[in-house]
């Protein structure tokens, strides 16, 4: 493999995942990157702009533009924490009615794309990708 493969065939495979995502979103009004933030915020809870930033990989511009869109929403709410510059991003009573429509989406689409390969390959697959993130983490 040469030097820069890695690094094209991710970049690659991130960016049609992505689109794929988008598309299957769009009929409910999201995005890959609002699906990203709900899903860590049903996942962990409340946490801030920063953690969320931290744990996706994102830097704060882009992060303050999605979940503003999540707030006109009505999918996320900001509550002020103990220091006057901290705000804890939650999940709103909408947003957990809507998650199970919008984490079905995401499960056809996965279960699309993995349909034909092996049980044992998707298995080593994401054995794989979590060992990477741990190592990285």
């Amino acid at each position: 493999m040469s030097t820069h493969e890695l690094f094209h065939t991710l970049h690659q495979l991130s960016r049609h995942l992505t689109n794929r995502l988008n598309e299957a979103l769009k009929p409910s009004g999201l995005y890959s990157a609002q699906w990203s933030v709900i899903y860590v915020l049903k996942n962990k809870g409340s946490l801030t702009q920063k953690e969320i930033c931290d744990y996706l990989f994102v830097e704060a511009p882009p992060m303050t533009r999605t979940i503003q869109r999540l707030v006109k929403q009505g999918y996320v709410t900001q509550v002020p924490g103990k220091d006057k510059r901290e705000k804890f991003v939650q999940l709103t009573d909408l947003a957990n009615q809507e998650y199970p429509k919008w984490e079905q989406v995401v499960n056809t689409l996965n279960h699309q794309l993995m349909k034909d390969f092996p049980v044992e390959s998707r298995e080593q697959l994401l054995k794989l990708q979590r060992s990477w993130l741990q190592q990285i983490l």
